[in-house]
């Protein structure tokens, strides 16, 4: 019988042995400007293999164990990826007419603005006289107080006239051709979503022009980033002095007319902000370094909504993204109509349901094994787990830690890192991208996604010590002890942990409780300075009964079941010689030192030329 070896490590054997013919071909064939894509299964190919062929292979190799459901998801995948040629090349097309229609809109738009100044310039002298003899005449005549023009509501009236107006003069927003339909995949932990997904993803590329792989976490950060950053430039341009109104300072206008075309601008600028979501999906994808000609490709894994922020973000983004072209490949574990089994908003929910289904074809996995842990039993693992918290184990953790570290350099110091927002973060001990931390240090403070993700990036090795087994006493340490580890797993870093108890264990409660006591549940904040996740729940979804429905959906744990079972199959995975061997060539910072390096190399073959 084929031996059978991890799921997520046979891919990354086969992305180290890819990346390593990369770096051959682009040593050898950089100047003379050739493509030096090479897959594994098809050097001679310019393209990478098809997500079906690659699968195959992978079967055909002895490397998975042929299972009738992946395949069923590979071929539907292969086949939308067949449709992406023409897709680009008619978003192409669109996007150049696109960039010609709202360049002669804000032309015409200008040209209106200054039609209406011009006329309020040539009325100016009799406004001013007029004003006060009619407030006069009127007081005379009806012995009333003139009534009152509810703020906001002329720039409001002008701004719709000024709209219909350039809908006459220049037409309505050009439509996007239809956008094939995406693949929604679901199915157990382990079943191999993330790796078909994958799969995917690699055979894109020089396919689409604009594209993005996203974990859940790394998704919810980037929209608050983006939002973070939308609101920032809308306080920055309050000024008189702000961009919006540079142009119009050189204008040949009275400072009353000015201050009127001013407000316009800045009216039309809150128009916007006030609905920002399609403004955050507009930036979510496009490269700001290239044009923004082609199509677009969003693949995320893990797709939840863990509370009424999550369900309000995604669907006004993913709609947004949906509506205008994108394609989606997503994975989840639970079919889109079960995301929100409890209601959360309810309305808005439903309209993300129907989006996802209209734009994406659903597709489940049935296969109930979990293909991380059949492997795992499979392979010989090497220690990086020690258990349990016992002296003679700790000695053996420590040890490893010093010849890990040793192996590196050997020069243990405290660093800080970045974190987003311009937040930093003490890293305690550290060694050239070795780093360790204690539980507590970890999971007993509140730090979130954004926090662990700047870990997995500077660090490609990180020790844990003293993990605890999980109870309902620690859940709020539980939950970000798992989101740590979604983080180091998906920036593919080697981890080595002691904890109290082995890895099926740890989440099985203590005599303390179970972590799913219904009646003592709490879920902590993601992101530093923001309230609670159960307090804004209450404030922003409040059910009949007076009882915020956020929370009942929130204490079923039903979401957390998922995410404990997905801790411990990818702890088990990460324990795998071939994950292990993925580290140095899949990991941010080996790739960081392998950019310098053909940087290096590619310089000194050009300066031989």
């Amino acid at each position: 019988m084929s031996r059978a070896c991890s799921i997520s490590a046979f891919i990354c054997r086969e992305y180290v042995q890819t990346r390593r013919r990369r770096r051959i071909s682009s040593v050898h064939f950089h100047v003379s400007g050739l493509r030096f894509y090479s897959d594994p299964f098809n050097p001679s190919s310019h393209k990478p293999l098809g997500p079906l062929a690659r699968y195959k292979n992978l079967v055909e190799l002895g490397k998975l164990r042929h299972d009738p459901c992946q395949e069923k998801v590979a071929c539907e995948l292969e086949k939308l990826l067949g449709r992406l040629d023409q897709y680009e090349k008619d978003m192409e097309e669109y996007h150049v007419t696109l960039a010609n229609w709202e360049k002669n809109r804000e032309n015409e738009r200008r040209k209106l603005l200054m039609e209406e100044a011009e006329k309020k310039q040539k009325e100016g002298i009799w406004m001013v006289v007029n004003k006060h003899r009619n407030e006069l005449l009127q007081r005379l005549m009806t012995w009333k107080k003139p009534k009152k023009i509810e703020p906001g509501v002329g720039s409001w009236v002008s701004f719709l006239n000024r709209e219909k107006k350039l809908d006459s003069l220049v037409g309505c927003r050009p439509k996007a051709p239809p956008s094939p339909k995406g693949l929604y995949i679901w199915g157990n932990v382990g079943s191999g979503k993330t790796m078909l997904m994958d799969m995917f993803y690699g055979a894109t590329e020089d396919v689409v022009r604009h594209r993005k792989r996203l974990h859940f976490h790394e998704a919810m950060l980037s929209i608050n980033e983006h939002m973070h950053k939308l609101w920032k430039k809308q306080v920055e341009e309050q000024s008189l002095q702000s961009s919006i109104s540079t142009w119009i300072m050189n204008l040949p206008f009275d400072p009353k007319v000015k201050e009127w075309l001013v407000a316009e601008e800045r009216y039309k600028q809150e128009m916007q902000m006030k609905n920002i979501l399609p403004d955050v999906a507009d930036k979510f994808l496009v490269d700001q370094q290239s044009d923004r000609r082609g199509a677009s490709i969003l693949c995320f894994d893990e797709i939840q909504t863990v509370d009424v922020f999550a369900i309000v973000a995604l669907s006004g983004i993913l709609s947004r993204l949906l509506s205008t072209g994108t394609v989606l490949v997503a994975t989840s574990n639970r079919a889109p109509k079960d995301l929100n089994q409890d209601g959360m908003q309810r309305e808005i929910f439903l309209k993300l349901v129907k989006k996802l289904e209209e734009h994406c074809d659903i597709v489940m996995i049935g296969s109930e094994i979990d293909y991380r842990r059949f492997i795992a039993q499979r392979c010989k693992e090497q220690v990086h787990y020690f258990w349990p918290l016992e002296n003679h184990i700790r000695m053996e953790f420590e040890s490893k830690w010093n010849q890990v570290t040793n192996n590196f350099g050997g020069q243990i110091t405290s660093n800080t890192i970045s974190v987003m927002f311009g937040r930093t973060m003490e890293v305690p001990e550290s060694c050239n991208g070795v780093a360790k931390f204690s539980f507590e240090y970890l999971c007993g403070q509140p730090v979130g996604a954004a926090d662990y993700i700047a870990i997995a990036t500077n660090y490609h090795t990180v020790f844990i010590s003293d993990i605890p087994m999980m109870s309902m006493q620690i859940r709020d340490k539980a939950r970000r002890f798992i989101t740590l580890i979604d983080e180091l797993y998906n920036h593919h870093c080697r981890l080595f942990c002691s904890a109290a108890s082995s890895i099926d264990d740890l989440f099985q409660g203590t005599e303390e409780g179970t972590l799913f006591d219904l009646e003592s549940f709490q879920f902590e904040t993601e992101i530093e300075g923001t309230k609670l996740r159960r307090d804004v729940l209450a404030e922003g979804s409040v059910g009949t009964g007076g009882r915020p429905a956020g929370i009942i959906s929130m204490v079923s744990g039903q979401e957390e079941r998922f995410a404990f079972r997905r801790a411990v199959s990818r702890l088990i995975e990460m324990q795998t010689p071939l994950y292990l061997e993925g580290v140095h060539t899949i990991h941010p910072s080996f790739q960081r030192q392998q950019g310098r390096y053909n940087d290096i190399h590619s310089g000194s073959l050009q300066m031989q030329t």
